[in-house]
């Protein structure tokens, strides 16, 4: 799991909360109507960006911004090197039992283990390598435009309480209250944009970089 990507995230909602609470009562600070123009209108509105299955696809990819973290590069170099003079003493058969720790690497050597040429084993690996870097991308596109959406969908929600609390002037109690429900629509946008989506397409935008370094090794 990276840690890094748990332990930022969470503490930042933490800290929030934490603020939150020690200020006025937590229960101001939700607001189902709020809550359905930025967390749904976002959601909707990135949707219309991109395809059903981009949009799906970058929440799977975002779960491996949490639990999947690629091995060192020289622990990596030290492990092919291994594998490589197994190969020389013993035959492609003898990698068959060699329990190696990338995936990718796995898959290699499983199909010439089954008697694929290296050729065959050079283009299937390529093809798989420009799978796995426009998941990636894709993924990070989806969380970039929900940063981008989020914060604008805050505003229109926050110009819509304005116009609700602005046609109920005769009762000035109402005033305050309506204009904290109008301004945390703005609170919902930037927390998303800021504290999740940026973060996860930054990482993803990372784990597309690392793990292209590493399959090319």
């Amino acid at each position: 799991m990276d840690l890094a990507t748990l332990i930022g995230l969470v503490g930042a909602i933490l800290l929030i909360a934490a603020s939150v609470v020690l200020g006025a009562s937590p229960l101001v600070f939700i607001n189902p109507a709020s809550l359905l123009i930025v967390v749904g209108g976002s959601l909707f509105v990135v949707l219309a960006k991109f395809s059903i299955g981009q949009f799906l696809g970058a929440f799977k990819a975002a779960a491996r911004a949490f639990k999947f973290k690629l091995p060192e590069v020289q622990e990596s170099i030290e492990e092919l090197v291994e594998i490589a003079q197994i190969a020389r003493k013993e035959g492609v058969l003898g990698l068959e039992q060699r329990e190696v720790t990338s995936p990718f690497l796995a898959q290699g050597i499983q199909m010439l283990v089954d008697g694929q040429t290296t050729e065959t084993t050079q283009q299937l690996l390529s093809k798989e390598r420009l799978m796995t870097l426009e998941h990636n991308r894709s993924g990070a596109k989806v969380f970039t435009a929900l940063a981008d959406v989020a914060p604008a969908m805050g505003m229109i929600g926050t110009l819509i309480g304005l116009v609700q609390m602005l046609s109920n002037m005769e009762d000035p109690k109402s005033i305050g209250p309506a204009m904290a429900v109008a301004l945390l629509t703005t609170l919902y946008g930037a927390m998303i944009a800021t504290m999740i989506a940026n973060p996860i397409a930054d990482k993803l935008s990372l784990r597309m970089t690392e793990e292209a370094r590493m399959q090319s090794l």
